[in-house]
């Protein structure tokens, strides 16, 4: 049986999707976050939400949402999970079903899936229903026990006229909104630069704060390089794993366009790192774009080890 999700369904539906994905288990308390921050946005974002049901239990989860990040009225981005054990039991199939026709009421003219490549059966499971693979994104993993910090001493230092803080105490020193709307700057430009499917775009100040108070936000975890004037010139942001206290996820690094070439975005990374390191993480996971090639480098360099690729795939195009 096919129906409509409810919050009471969210910790099956966590366990669903971790055990379709272990590499990025998912929390209740972030399946809750996400809900609460699209249904409450104020560009009136999509988000329909089904569950798979066999004798009382919970063994599929279906999904259809707008990304306010890369948002447009005529394109969703769909979740479909099945446990391993459960596969090729016509589960997923019937999840689709109801997807698709959701999606035709909608009028929708693009659509963004996705699945490992380590998992052919779901790639080609997409591939059937017509999606076709736009882009590929790697997890990279770093074992702080491995780390060597010492190698890269002289690149934690900064050209004058900037300094290392966190966005925390720049809040304390500017007033929380000067602090945001210079953080939001540099957010923007960085993330409007990044290797990408669909164009990236601009969040707003009220946006920004949700985005900064996040269930899995860390305290102290993002890095900012600020100007003697107060500009935020580079960041490099780490986010709590909510299901593993030993794990820390990069979000965005980046930097201002016209502070670029300095060595500012790899000085707040490796200020994140020691800030991991202080946190008594284990590990430190980050996503690139396969396109995103200096990032890559940095992050090889660094000694993360790639995980398999995450296959970007998508029907139709409002282009």
């Amino acid at each position: 049986m096919i129906r409509e999700a409810a919050a009471a369904d969210y910790p099956a539906v966590a366990a669903v999707l971790t055990a379709a994905n272990p590499r990025h288990p998912v929390s209740v308390e972030a399946l809750e976050a996400s809900a609460k921050k699209t249904r409450q946005h104020p560009k009136g974002l999509h988000l329909a939400q089904w569950v798979a049901e066999q004798n009382g239990e919970i063994v599929g989860f279906a999904g259809v949402a707008q990304w306010a990040g890369s948002f447009h009225p005529d394109r969703y981005h769909v979740q479909l999970a099945v446990p391993p054990q459960l596969t090729r039991q016509g589960i997923g199939t019937r999840l689709a079903q109801t997807v698709q026709q959701h999606l035709q009421t909608r009028n929708a003219r693009e659509v963004q899936a996705g699945a490992y490549e380590d998992a052919p059966q779901a790639v080609q499971f997409l591939e059937r229903l017509g999606f076709r693979e736009v882009a590929r994104e790697f997890d990279n993993v770093l074992t702080l026990s491995e780390y060597q910090p010492d190698r890269w001493g002289k690149h934690r230092q900064l050209p004058p006229g900037y300094r290392l803080l966190t966005l925390e105490k720049f809040k304390a020193e500017q007033g929380e909104d000067a602090a945001l709307n210079a953080f939001l700057t540099v957010f923007n430009e960085a993330r409007a630069d990044e290797p990408r499917t669909t164009p990236a775009q601009p969040y707003t100040l009220d946006e920004i704060r949700v985005y900064t108070t996040h269930p899995s936000a860390l305290p102290h975890g993002i890095v900012l390089v600020v100007t003697d004037s107060g500009e935020v010139a580079a960041l490099s942001e780490l986010w709590r794993d909510l299901t593993d206290p030993t794990r820390l996820n990069t979000g965005l690094t980046g930097t201002a366009r016209h502070h670029r070439r300095r060595g500012l975005a790899l000085a707040a990374k490796l200020a994140g790192l020691e800030l991991a390191r202080q946190h008594g993480a284990r590990t430190v996971w980050t996503s690139n774009a396969s396109t995103n090639v200096p990032m890559l480098a940095i992050n090889t360099h660094l000694g993360f080890k790639p995980e398999p690729a995450f296959i970007e795939m998508q029907w139709g195009s409002v282009d």
